[in-house]
């Protein structure tokens, strides 16, 4: 299978996005919250529940009446969406021979019963069928931004996952030069871009709401036995800003937090590209030397004040191991 493009953008359907499967119309099953859960589902040949085999996805019970099956997803952010998975991996018998998409664009904070009521919601993914235990990859290209979307299936069965990618929709004119923020928070629009080693978890964790939920929900690097090694991820800051404070959190790395970190920063336009070969040529500014870590420890920073505004930064450590989130306090302009 053709792996697409838009699955490096960030999957707005993510459970540690702060997406939410809110209302479905069974889940006898297996619960509607799988859906959004990281990577693909497992399965467990002889693990069952009260009520039938468990599966690790949103899997109704097979349908009596008329009518078809749907659950409704309210995303971690606005987004302009660019591409779906539909995958039913490990759903080989009881997979729904089709499914859709719609979406609509209402406040976050909706209640479930107006959203309900809500009749406005736009097709994006007109009817079409599904294979078992695969993933489905959709492309789509919209300028209009959503905020919650229904995925139905016909007229029953079980998906392992749904995953939404897109880019973050941010109305930066509700924010003033004055207001602090995390401009390297994904919910804003912040994207890990860059990084040399990832090997037991992904950089895109690092930016992620909430504190980490395990160690697996964090940015880790193998074990370097280089002398003097430096590990590095490049951040693409969610708005150009003046960066004043870090916090650097190692929840959940115990025995294998970086001993120390720094942090680099550089303003880039839009045309100009970070890569493994550019990188340490290009003109980083220091704005947090070389600070000791430790063990399962939220750390603040003050950063180095000179005025200027920064796109990217770069988190290096030193000689490896695990960082959970970094947040970077400053000033959009």
């Amino acid at each position: 299978m053709i792996r697409p493009d838009f699955i490096d953008l960030q999957n707005l359907a993510a459970e540690n996005f702060g997406a939410k499967a809110i209302y479905c119309t069974d889940d006898f099953f297996a619960s509607m919250d799988n859906l959004l859960k990281p990577g693909r589902g497992i399965f467990i040949e002889d693990k069952y529940t009260e009520n039938g085999k468990w599966m690790d996805g949103w899997e109704s019970r097979r349908k009596r009446t008329e009518g078809h099956d749907f659950c409704i997803i309210k995303l971690g952010a606005p987004g302009n969406l660019r591409g779906f998975d539909i995958d039913t991996n490990h759903f080989l018998g009881n997979h729904p021979p089709y499914a859709s998409v719609e979406g609509c664009c209402l406040p976050l904070d909706t209640d479930i019963d107006t959203i309900l009521k809500y009749d406005d919601w736009d097709n994006l993914v007109k009817k079409m069928p599904l294979n078992p235990g695969s993933q489905h990859y959709v492309d789509m290209f919209s300028d209009y931004v959503y905020t919650h979307l229904k995925l139905h299936i016909y007229p029953d069965g079980g998906v392992a996952r749904f995953k939404v990618y897109g880019h973050v929709h941010v109305d930066w004119s509700l924010y003033d030069n004055n207001q602090i923020v995390d401009l390297a928070s994904a919910n804003l629009g912040a994207k890990s871009v860059l990084c040399n080693d990832m090997f037991f978890s992904h950089m895109d964790n690092l930016i992620m709401p909430n504190r980490g939920a395990n160690m697996g929900d964090g940015w880790e690097t193998k074990r370097n036995r280089m002398i003097n090694n430096r590990d590095w991820v490049v951040v693409k800051l969610a708005k150009e800003g003046r960066l004043n404070k870090a916090l650097i959190d190692t929840c959940h790395f115990k025995g294998n937090y970086p001993d120390t970190c720094s942090i680099d920063a550089i303003n880039l336009s839009d045309e100009e590209m970070i890569t493994e070969d550019n990188i340490d040529s290009l003109n980083w500014n220091e704005i947090l030397p070389k600070q000791k870590l430790s063990a399962h420890n939220e750390h603040f920073f003050d950063l180095i004040d000179n005025d200027e505004t920064f796109t990217h930064v770069r988190l290096n450590i030193y000689p490896d191991g695990g960082i959970s989130r970094m947040r970077l306090y400053g000033n959009i302009i």
